[in-house]
């Protein structure tokens, strides 16, 4: 039996009269042992003609703390990216079910902006509403039930409060059974269709985008008038995948939306 999830309050983000393209992309889950994956991303960032790129949750495999950081030469090396990025256009981070922990300190580090779940862009006279996309998977009730635990303040107050080796430590046996569900070819539950729409009907758009489950495509939600409601699925990144794969989805003032291939 699936869990029912109210949508949480809903942000706004008004871009300015200014940016006429903003980038899309999630879930490159960004680690250590896969260079090609970091090198696309990087080569991506320092080119994308982009005003503004919203990293919509998952942008690292795993995230115990800020703290790690000044430790690990693979996560300076993600920070200098991110600063760089930040400097010269509009980056905005919203948290995954991998790095939900991202403080404030590492996003301010990377001149970066916290981009809430969900929130609702508005580009030109067109509007979109953003998620990770996790919470929309109701029937994954085991994942639901977890969740909510994890994403408590007491509970992040507990393991933020850990030492570093013992967060770490716990973050590699999460990773190991993550490993070990891809090669069980485990199915992932699909954002449940009901409350995309009860989401989407708080809203001025007809148009929502999430990651998450690693299932690129475009459904219709419903048909109503000449525009139907519509759930636009962004693409995980991972170049050592056969094919590889590393989308991005460009929104435009006009209202149209392109992926681009980048492999």
């Amino acid at each position: 039996m699936k869990l029912l999830v109210t949508a949480p309050p809903i942000s706004q983000l008004q871009a300015p009269a200014t940016w006429r393209t903003v980038d899309l992309i999630s879930d490159l889950h960004l680690q250590a042992n896969e260079p090609a994956t970091f090198a696309a991303w990087q080569s991506y960032m320092t080119q994308t003609p982009a005003d503004a790129v919203l990293i919509l949750g998952d942008l690292f495999e795993v995230w115990v703390g800020d703290d790690a950081v000044p430790s690990s030469p693979f996560l300076q090396s993600c920070t200098q990216v991110l600063q760089g990025a930040g400097e010269r256009l509009h980056l905005g981070i919203m948290h995954g079910n991998r790095d939900f922990l991202m403080g404030t300190t590492f996003l301010n580090s990377c001149h970066a902006h916290f981009l809430p779940d969900p929130t609702l862009l508005t580009l030109g006279a067109s509007s979109w509403l953003l998620s990770h996309g996790d919470a929309l998977c109701t029937e994954d009730v085991e994942y639901q039930a977890f969740r909510q635990q994890v994403r408590s303040p007491a509970w992040i107050d507990s393991f933020i409060n850990k030492p570093l080796a013992e967060r770490q430590a716990l973050a590699r046996g999460l990773r190991a059974e993550s490993e070990s569900r891809k090669e069980g070819a485990v199915s992932y539950a699909d954002a449940d269709t009901a409350l995309c729409l009860a989401w989407l009907a708080q809203t001025t758009s007809r148009q929502l985008i999430h990651g998450h489950t690693h299932q690129p495509a475009n459904h219709v939600l419903a048909q109503a008038g000449v525009n139907p409601m519509e759930r636009i699925v962004l693409s995980d990144w991972d170049l050592q995948a056969h094919p590889p794969r590393a989308q991005v989805l460009r929104l435009s003032a006009g209202g149209q939306h392109q992926r681009i291939d980048l492999t």
